[in-house]
């Protein structure tokens, strides 16, 4: 990890593949993680954890498989929403999107519980950063 400031836009032009965060610092033991979006994920579940999307840029959507029911939320450009832990979810961007997520250290972009995953998901606890 660099001790120096990172441009959020320099870390996305760093890389280009979708749905595989890139680590842009740690606080504490909290990986906050930079991603390139579009199409969709999978339904996944975080059992012990929350996740933290802000939109940087683009338009992301969050279907949520609740107790009343399912529900999406629309995160337009500078919003956040947080995923409780133990909530089913899948986050998708028809037209493309960039996103900062903020979670523990070691979490799964897959979840600890989740559907096939397809080849244009990347199954990773992030990777690191390189500009």
């Amino acid at each position: 990890m660099s001790n120096e400031p990172i441009a959020l836009s320099t870390a996305l032009a760093s890389f280009e593949a979708l749905w595989s965060p890139r680590i842009v610092t740690r606080v504490n033991d909290y990986d906050v993680r930079v991603a390139k979006v579009e199409g969709e994920h999978i339904w996944h579940v975080h059992d012990d954890t929350d996740e933290f999307f802000l939109v940087l840029d683009g338009e992301l959507h969050i279907s949520l498989r609740e107790p009343d029911g399912e529900r999406t939320v629309l995160l337009p450009r500078g919003a956040v929403f947080t995923v409780p832990r133990g909530t089913e979810h899948r986050p998708y961007a028809p037209s493309g999107a960039a996103i900062l997520m903020f979670e523990p250290t070691g979490t799964p972009t897959v979840g600890d519980r989740h559907d096939e995953i397809p080849a244009h998901v990347d199954a990773t606890t992030g990777h690191a950063l390189t500009t």
